[in-house]
């Protein structure tokens, strides 16, 4: 395990039992978390992004705050939908975040999960093409993404420009280089992830995929790191490819963590279906003592088989506490699993 960093869906809520009551204090939470996770050592600092929901939404104003905050985390998504996303307006949003936050943005995309609204990115002014289905449009947005990070002109200069127009066709900018190796893919199928191999982008595992064998959710996530890595390796790309996974992690050290996490929950994996189709497999959650989750995570394949590890937070319970979850993992728990 060479990294670990947090993962946070930024969820808020007016509650008074919330310690996160507005998508301002969400933000600015999600700000201060990141800077406290730099000062603890934590290698990355992520955030999911989803529409319609009291939760983080649009990323790139957030990355770049934090960008501006920090000075050595990674700093990323897990991830973004590209169903609801212009892929060129994306390309100027992503290359300005990585020039503020000086080229440690880590940019994990998907197809995208059931959301809140019945077919939201139809309000964002998208619709697939004939024949094509909205993971297709995903997919293929993404494809555009990736095409205009390479840098290339593609815009037929105007003859009379309002400015000076270096020679040739013109690229989108700011461009940020390096961004287009630092692109991940979220794959819920083996397929998927097979297919992000091919096209060169990193690969992101969550804590849910399709149930593909009716093995034990670890196993499959495993097997699904293992496919990508062989796709990568046919495909011959010549750089190393990085691959996360992400678990809900909490050692119980102090009375808070058992007052939380200790009266047991999820632990053991859950069968659902995200949409009228797709069975899926959700992992486990861990909480326990640091020597028995150390034992425990050992176990877990596909942990061993990532080379980072995303800790999902409970954001909603305060940056202190979170900053204490983070810190217990780093400092109980991970030096077991190898990192560092």
């Amino acid at each position: 395990m060479k990294k670990i960093g947090f993962l946070s869906f930024g969820h808020w809520t007016p509650s008074p039992q919330s310690q996160t009551r507005s998508a301002g204090d969400a933000l600015l939470q999600s700000i201060d978390l990141a800077v406290a996770a730099e000062e603890l050592g934590a290698d990355g600092a992520y955030f999911r992004v989803h529409h319609f929901a009291r939760q983080l939404a649009s990323p790139f104003p957030l990355l770049s705050a934090v960008g501006a905050k920090t000075n050595r985390i990674e700093i990323g998504t897990a991830v973004i939908d590209m169903r609801y996303e212009n892929p060129l307006y994306m390309a100027e949003d992503a290359g300005a975040a990585d020039l503020i936050a000086g080229g440690r943005l880590q940019l994990g995309i998907s197809r995208g999960s059931p959301e809140q609204v019945i077919d939201g990115w139809r309000y964002f002014g998208y619709q697939p093409a004939d024949g094509k289905t909205d993971a297709d449009m995903g997919r293929r947005h993404a494809e555009v993404l990736l095409d205009v990070l390479q840098g290339d002109g593609f815009g037929q200069p105007n003859p009379r420009p309002m400015f000076p127009n270096p020679p040739g066709l013109l690229r989108l900018e700011p461009y940020s280089e390096g961004l287009r190796e630092r692109i991940w893919w979220g794959a819920s199928s083996n397929a998927t992830a097979v297919w992000a191999a091919k096209l060169g982008m990193n690969l992101q595992s969550s804590t849910l995929k399709d149930d593909e064998t009716g093995e034990a959710f670890h196993v499959q996530q495993a097997e699904q790191i293992r496919a990508y890595r062989e796709a990568w390796k046919a495909a011959g790309h010549t750089r190393q490819p990085r691959v996360s996974v992400s678990r809900s992690i909490f050692a119980l050290v102090d009375d808070r963590d058992r007052m939380y996490f200790g009266g047991g929950g999820k632990e053991d994996d859950s069968i659902g279906y995200i949409d009228d189709k797709t069975r899926a497999i959700f992992g486990r959650s861990y909480a326990a003592e640091p020597d028995a989750l150390i034992e425990q995570l050992k176990q877990d394949e596909a942990v061993a088989e990532a080379d980072t590890l995303l800790l999902t937070v409970p954001n909603q319970l305060g940056v202190e506490y979170n900053a204490h979850v983070i810190e217990s993992i780093l400092k109980h728990v991970a030096p077991a699993l190898g990192w560092r």
